[in-house]
């Protein structure tokens, strides 16, 4: 049986709720829309006032300030995000398409990240009121500690995520790093503030995995156990298919992270989102839990994907079961 979060009824604090604009979040975000368009920027602002939720986006830093670990954490990244990248080769290094994305592989092999990937870029990616020129993607994943990010949401927990964004950081900066090395222009895109991108559609589609009941990607091997960042060339790179291993289905009778989470933000079925139906996290339910204890990871630690081996005993199980239902109908 799933376990009921021990942290509900979650009554938010009256200081943070003073600071709720009078336009909901769901609604910047589009729920309950039939017709498609463009994400609008709800959160994580470079510059705050520029949104009608930046003050909550400052109450989260005034949340975090309390603990010196965090600002420390911040100032490491930071120092990472400032590094400048190297000089723009004159000669560009020609390979075929595959061999560029094959190189893509030494840097989980040297340990820079775990999960890479490659789409071509669509501009329903980009927030609206920005543009995106380079036709390449390159998505890269970062694994959490699992024993560190199972405490969320004790600070140690976002301490974990704040190590991971770093990680995330470095990863973005070192690839594009090679790529201008290599003559080819290459914009490194961080989180969590990354400005004019989605990150999580152009993940979908290089193949990281499948959208999770709890609004974050669960890959086979990983779980949904990872942070992203992205590196915007024209570099010629072959794009990479996207995954199905029936996670989808396996979270349609999932109630793990929707009974875990104390806002009780995560619904049991999924939701019409800006013309699309998907697995939708509310808002505005979500928001004031993760402010207060910054960043919570409740649904990522919980997900049964996470756990350490699981995973990929989960896609073996979940793919005999349908070799047997394909068997059945003759395919």
């Amino acid at each position: 049986m799933p376990r009921v979060s021990p942290l509900r009824p979650f009554t938010p604090d009256p200081e943070q709720l003073a600071r709720w604009p009078d336009l909901s979040g769901n609604v910047v975000n589009g729920l309950g829309e039939d017709t498609l368009r463009r994400a609008r920027m709800v959160y994580w602002a470079p510059d705050p006032g520029d949104i009608p939720h930046g003050k909550l986006q400052m109450y989260f830093y005034a949340q975090s300030a309390r603990d010196p670990r965090f600002a420390k954490a911040r100032a490491a990244r930071q120092e990472i995000l400032d590094a400048p990248l190297p000089p723009l080769a004159q000669t560009r290094v020609q390979r075929a398409p595959k061999d560029w994305t094959a190189a893509l592989d030494g840097f989980v092999g040297a340990g820079i990240c775990e999960l890479t990937g490659v789409a071509e870029m669509r501009q329903d990616w980009v927030i609206e009121g920005h543009e995106i020129a380079q036709r390449r993607v390159i998505m890269l994943g970062v694994q959490h500690d699992y024993d560190a990010i199972a405490t969320a949401p004790e600070p140690s927990a976002g301490m974990e995520v704040m190590a991971q964004y770093g990680r995330a950081a470095l990863a973005a900066k070192t690839v594009a790093g090679w790529l201008r090395q290599d003559g080819w222009e290459a914009e490194p895109v961080t989180g969590p503030m990354t400005g004019a991108l989605l990150m999580i559609p152009p993940a979908l589609e290089c193949g990281f995995g499948e959208l999770g009941k709890h609004g974050s990607i669960i890959n086979p091997e990983v779980g949904a156990s990872f942070r992203l960042s992205a590196v915007l060339t024209d570099a010629p790179f072959a794009t990479t298919p996207r995954v199905e291993a029936g996670i989808d289905g396996f979270c349609a009778n999932c109630r793990v992270c929707e009974d875990a989470c104390p806002p009780e933000a995560l619904s049991p079925e999924k939701r019409r989102v800006r013309g699309d139906t998907k697995w939708y996290v509310d808002f505005d339910k979500c928001l004031p839990f993760f402010n207060q204890t910054h960043g919570c990871a409740i649904c990522i630690a919980v997900c049964p994907w996470s756990r350490p081996g699981v995973g990929p005993n989960l896609a073996a199980k979940l793919a005999r079961r349908a070799g047997r239902i394909e068997d059945k109908e003759g395919r």
